[in-house]
């Protein structure tokens, strides 16, 4: 008989988003909205470079002199750019919602570069270039690249807002979750602007209970509903509109959105909102709180990638021999396919279908998977070898190269297992929050094979999540090195 109390919870979190609406329709979104601040900078070093030689040129032709030494002043043009665009960076006129946000930034575009300026002339006397660079040049250089940047910023401003109107900029792909009153102040134009997110799904969590000790049943269906729609969606950030005086409920939010591997952002609520429109509050556009960070920044994941797919490659290239000739092998010994598709979980519980050299008469994939025991009678001859030397993973390169997996991660296993071992265990989801590995922190530390007690996967877990948090390129490098050994040595491996 079903369960009403579940019934009845499911209900209400789908309500609570039809309520609000389904998400809004996904507008023909081209570019990424990072794709602005990018522009932005190179308009700014274009300027300078630019201004540096025609300003220092005009004043050179007004003064009756020959109009040269242009190599020197885009030397010095380039140099004064780097300068800018570190200071502008640094204080945030690079992000999107600095660029599109009606909150000039012109006065403090001009303090920085005026700080450029005296850095330039202090580099003029130290260095005593005067002969090239006199004091009216670099005046007229500094003038007119301030003028021109302030052009540069109100030009790059007008087209990037007729860029977001004509719906051809993405934001960061998120999932919002929030109060009724706090998304009604919402739309996807202020979300794209002021903290560039491109809405992808959107759900409302139910008034909160008088009790500040748990969430109720229907606030977790909520952000149950909202991790699996990331999930399917593709999410790249889950962000949370709830107010921030609800300091209690926001912190079981928080640990419940633990279970997903994406970031939680807050952003700031109504109150604050309305307090950053006063101009006698210092503004700092899109300052939305990460109050959950994800396991890998977007630099490591990218360094992450990079490494798997040039290792991916060297190692097929190298290895293509014995793929071959596992494969012929295969086909020869036994009826069946020479490989073998299982469905496992992969990042955030993303199910995918990994690929192995079959080495068994059976090729299960459903409610019941066994485990390969020691003197399996299922293991055919050929796959005995295979399995001993770990020939039958190879083919997992190729879903390295697709990007289900990674060359070095907690090592996938089948879904009835996850199951089973999810419900047992509390941080078992923690696994999913990188990309399943061919081999792993765990599996080179004894953990390979066969798990007959619970201790055992306990363990592995333990193992896998310390990899998690303690990543780094040189951690994949050295797990791939200490992989050729235990496969030498072919042990737990049957």
């Amino acid at each position: 008989m079903p369960n009403s109390s579940g019934e009845l919870a499911s209900s209400e979190a789908i309500l609570s988003r039809d309520s609000v609406g389904s998400a809004s329709k996904e507008p023909r979104l081209r570019f990424p909205h990072a794709m602005a601040g990018y522009f932005c900078a190179g308009v700014d070093f274009l300027v300078i470079i630019v201004s540096s030689i025609l300003g220092c040129s005009i004043y050179q032709a007004f003064s009756g002199l020959v109009v040269s030494n242009f190599d020197a002043f885009a030397l010095s043009g380039s140099v004064a750019a780097i300068l800018y665009l570190w200071m502008a960076h640094a204080a945030g006129f690079y992000q999107f919602g600095s660029i599109v946000s009606s909150h000039a930034v012109y006065r403090k575009i001009i303090k920085r570069w005026l700080v450029v300026g005296l850095l330039l002339a202090l580099l003029a006397f130290l260095l005593k270039v005067g002969a090239i660079f006199s004091r009216g040049s670099i005046v007229t250089f500094v003038a007119l690249t301030a003028t021109l940047l302030l052009v540069a910023r109100w030009a790059v401003t007008r087209a990037i807002k007729v860029v977001v109107s004509e719906g051809l900029l993405a934001g960061r792909r998120a999932v919002l979750v929030g109060s009724r009153d706090e998304l009604a102040a919402l739309d996807g134009e202020q979300l794209l602007g002021d903290f560039g997110l491109s809405e992808i799904d959107r759900l409302t969590l139910p008034s909160p209970s008088l009790s500040t000790m748990q969430l109720t049943r229907s606030e977790l269906s909520v952000l149950n509903l909202a991790m699996d729609s990331a999930r399917q969606e593709g999410a790249e950030a889950i962000v949370l509109a709830v107010s921030w005086s609800e300091s209690r409920r926001l912190e079981l939010i928080r640990e419940c959105m633990r279970a997903s591997p994406l970031p939680v952002q807050l952003l700031p609520d109504r109150i604050v909102r309305g307090l950053t429109r006063n101009l006698t509050f210092a503004w700092q556009p899109n300052f939305a709180i990460e109050i959950k960070r994800g396991p890998l920044s977007r630099v490591e994941h990218l360094l992450k990638r990079v490494f798997d797919v040039v290792g991916a490659l060297v190692l097929l290239l190298l290895l293509w021999p014995p793929i071959l000739i596992a494969a012929i092998a295969i086909k020869l010994d036994s009826a069946g396919p020479v490989l073998f598709r299982q469905r496992r979980n992969g990042f955030n519980a993303k199910q995918f279908r990994i690929l192995k050299f079959r080495t068994m008469t059976v090729t299960e994939d459903a409610d019941k998977v066994v485990q390969a025991t020691r003197f399996d009678r299922r293991v055919t001859r050929v796959g005995r070898h295979l399995r001993r030397l770990s020939v039958d993973e190879l083919p997992q390169l190729f879903n390295v190269l697709k990007g289900d997996m990674s060359l070095v991660g907690p090592r996938p296993h089948a879904l009835v297992h996850d199951i089973q071992y999810g419900e047992i265990m509390s941080d078992y989801a923690f696994r999913h929050h990188v990309k399943p590995g061919i081999t792993g922190w765990a599996q080179v530390n004894g953990f390979r094979g066969e798990t007959r007690q619970v201790e055992q996967m306990q363990r592995r877990v333990e193992l896998d999540l310390w990899y998690i948090n303690n990543w780094s390129l040189l951690l994949d490098l050295k797990i791939l090195l200490r992989t050729c050994i235990e496969v030498a040595s072919a042990r737990n491996a049957y």
